[in-house]
């Protein structure tokens, strides 16, 4: 059985014939290495070499070592089924597809910008907010994140 699967091969030997040929494209060279790389950390070699060392005894320290990760790394990467493996990543991926969470455009200021505004700390914002002076309001996305707006140059409603 082969090392690595046929698309992480094909990625190696086109990294292998840039490095041969002097005339190789510094972006190409760049675009195929970065392939290869993608095509290692999604190869079945690599979980399956994660597995064999779990297997042999190794401790999930040794194998986060040996990959460059630290424990909960290498445990969120290769822990469990490949269906629960999977699950994870799939996850992580909607994550990762999310705005920013920092939104821009929302009205008022932060906790922390009113807070550096007014040369207090965020505490202290949040005591003047429950005191009631000064306004604020939390906002809603509609995605269900929610954020405390200060509005420090408005009156509090009262």
């Amino acid at each position: 059985m082969p090392y690595l699967s046929s698309s992480s091969r094909a990625a190696l030997e086109r990294v292998l014939a840039g490095d041969r040929d002097d005339e190789t494209d510094a972006l190409q060279r760049l675009r195929d290495i970065h392939a290869l790389l993608d095509a290692l950390e999604h190869d079945p070699a690599t979980l399956q070499a994660v597995r064999d060392a779990l297997d042999g005894g190794a401790g999930w320290d040794k194998v986060a070592a040996a990959a460059g990760l630290k424990p909960a790394a290498a445990k969120w990467r290769w822990q469990g089924t490949d269906a629960e493996i999977a699950e994870r990543h799939e996850a992580g991926r909607k994550r990762s597809a999310r705005p920013s969470s920092v939104p821009t455009g929302l009205p008022g200021l932060s906790v922390a910008e009113a807070a550096a505004r007014l040369g207090v700390s965020a505490q202290a914002i949040y005591l003047r907010v429950s005191r009631g002076a000064l306004r604020a309001e939390t906002i809603e996305l509609p995605d269900g994140r929610s954020y405390k707006r200060v509005f420090p140059d408005e009156a509090p409603a009262g």
